[in-house]
């Protein structure tokens, strides 16, 4: 016991001489191993304050351990300081400030949660912070503001970097050169009218420039003097060269106009619509008396024009004269699908134009691949015959100077007996051509011995197939064959007599040609049967062979006669439904 008493001493002295000895030696020893930015929790434990933390979380035990910042704006939570309002982190903490281009309503700069948003947008044209160019117009958008150039003027080249800092120049007066190598009194005295208009031209005259363009076009198409007698090469390609041109400059002077939509006639029946706007996501669509135009917005727009945009639709009645002998070339698939309807037929074809010939140009130059395709829709008095074929076709230069009708990237998409819709994905000179097949014509003589001598077959077929179905004495497998081809051919020449010409529909001329294929085959099938039973019956002579040979018939005859023919014009259609219930 004496040992046990003695081994408690130690500890009472220490008591004794340091009351509060152990817990503040631990205190200072833990405040001592605690890192920056974190207090004691007790002699082995630390807390990180808030806004930082360790590798173990808020509090840990590790001795090497550091607490560091927490981003509050950053993820995996970050904080949200609402619309127009942008979250700015802190050592230790965070704070809210209003977006760029943003002001707070309240006066206070900064705030802390989302409660306390009053951020608004700053009209920085009206305040005066914006860093537009005395040459452009500041317009104020959602954030921020934008550098337009004044009417009548347009950005200089090479300096349309940002919009905020363009610098623009007044608009001018595109150049327009005359074709090389033609001579012509009418086109010289023509360009030299432009190039006076030329020299007058100002932003402030812009309306009066377009109209005197209108009407210079017109009195050059309704008086073409020496134009009309050059050879038909050279008219094709001065024609297409005045219509890019006088498109050019339109292009380029238009761009002075005002937001709005015009429309400029001439006395020969010219018609320019335009269609002046600022970005939008809607349609644009162009009405004029026998053209209309639709596409969309993102056709339009030029890459980095945030400006106003133009949008032209001319219509030039006279130029039929000059272009309706062009030659048409069809796209290759077209072209096919063209062989293929008249193959044996087509002898040679012939055009004209049923459409006043129109060209469509927009802001935007390069319109080779629209994002989206242009519609046109053309009124025209002629009606497309059985044997006539509409297409939407646009003018194609050839390397020799001269050029063609073309239709690719062109289709159309309906037509009626007074208009026909078409879709393309570029923009050039457009119209509507009526394409005329000469298909042989039969001979009369041959026409009148055909309808008498199916006439005559239809008489005696229908007597072959009555006596096959009422002499009851003669009926075997060979009646029952020939009773089957006289009926598969008494429907195929009645329907041929009645309705071969019925073409005015698309569908039911697919239809009698569909069966049509389907008789005729069939005939050509049970003639098979008929062919085959005679052989096997003379090779067989014997009476027991005979009678197999009719059990197998019986069971034959029906599925191949008719099965057949039904295989053969089901892949036929599936194939190539486009040549059943062609115009011819």
């Amino acid at each position: 016991m004496r040992k046990k008493y003695l081994s408690l001493l130690p500890g009472l002295l220490v008591l004794l001489l340091f009351p509060m000895g152990p817990t503040a030696q631990n205190s200072k020893a833990c405040a001592l191993q605690c890192p920056p930015n974190s207090s004691c929790v007790n002699g082995t434990t630390c807390r990180c304050t808030p806004g930082f933390i360790s590798v173990s979380g808020e509090i840990f035990t590790d001795p090497l351990e550091s607490c560091y910042d927490i981003n509050e704006c950053g993820p995996p939570s970050p904080v949200y300081c609402g619309i127009s309002a942008d979250c700015q982190n802190l050592e230790g903490g965070y704070y809210c400030t209003c977006s760029p281009g943003y002001e707070p309503v309240s006066g206070a700069t900064i705030f802390r949660n989302e409660s306390e948003n009053t951020c608004r947008d700053v009209d920085e044209c009206s305040s005066g912070q914006h860093q537009c160019h005395n040459s452009t117009v500041c317009v104020n958008t959602v954030g921020s503001y934008r550098c337009h150039c004044r009417q009548g003027w347009e950005p200089k080249p090479g300096l349309w970097y940002k919009q905020m800092n363009t610098i623009c120049k007044e608009i001018s007066f595109p150049t327009w050169t005359a074709p090389s190598g033609i001579k012509s009194q009418a086109l010289s005295h023509f360009l030299n009218r432009i190039q006076d208009l030329g020299r007058n031209f100002s932003s402030a005259s812009v309306l009066n420039t377009v109209g005197d363009l209108v009407q210079e076009t017109g009195d050059l198409l309704e008086t073409p003097g020496d134009l009309k007698t050059l050879p038909f090469s050279e008219q094709h390609f001065v024609v297409p060269n005045l219509l890019f041109g006088l498109e050019n400059v339109l292009r380029g002077v238009s761009k002075a106009l005002p937001k709005g939509s015009f429309t400029f006639n001439s006395s020969a029946g010219i018609e320019l619509s335009l269609e002046v706007q600022a970005p939008s996501y809607r349609n644009i669509t162009l009405i004029q008396k026998q053209t209309k135009m639709m596409l969309t917005w993102d056709a339009v727009r030029d890459s980095g024009d945030s400006g106003l945009a133009v949008v032209g639709l001319l219509s030039t009645p006279g130029m039929d004269r000059f272009l309706a002998e062009a030659p048409l070339v069809l796209d290759a698939e077209e072209l096919t699908t063209l062989h293929e309807t008249h193959r044996g037929l087509l002898q040679e074809t012939s055009h004209i134009l049923l459409s006043d010939v129109i060209s469509a140009f927009i802001t935007n130059k390069d319109t080779e691949n629209l994002r989206s395709p242009v519609t046109f829709v053309f009124q025209h008095s002629v009606t497309p015959g059985p044997r006539e074929k509409v297409h939407c076709v646009y003018w194609e230069h050839g390397q020799n100077g001269s050029g063609h009708w073309d239709t690719r990237g062109c289709w159309v998409t309906s037509t009626r007996d007074n208009s026909t819709t078409c879709q393309c994905s570029h923009l050039s000179i457009f119209a509507v051509l009526m394409a005329h097949y000469s298909v042989q014509e039969e001979d009369s003589a041959l026409t009148v011995i055909t309808y008498m001598g199916l006439s005559l077959s239809l008489l005696c077929l229908l007597l072959a197939a009555l006596t096959f179905l009422l002499c009851k004495a003669i009926q075997n497998t060979s009646t029952s064959l020939h009773l089957q081809l006289s009926l598969c051919l008494f429907l195929a020449h009645l329907l041929f007599l009645t309705a071969i010409d019925r073409t005015e529909s698309k569908v039911l001329c697919a239809i009698i040609a569909g069966a049509l294929h389907y008789l005729y085959l069939a005939s050509f099938t049970w003639m098979l049967l008929v062919g085959l039973h005679l052989f096997l019956s003379a090779r067989n002579l014997t009476v027991v062979n005979y009678s197999g040979i009719n059990r197998f018939m019986k069971k034959a005859m029906f599925p191949v006669g008719y099965g057949v023919p039904a295989v053969i014009v089901a892949i036929s259609a599936a194939s190539r439904p486009h040549l059943y219930g062609t115009s011819t």
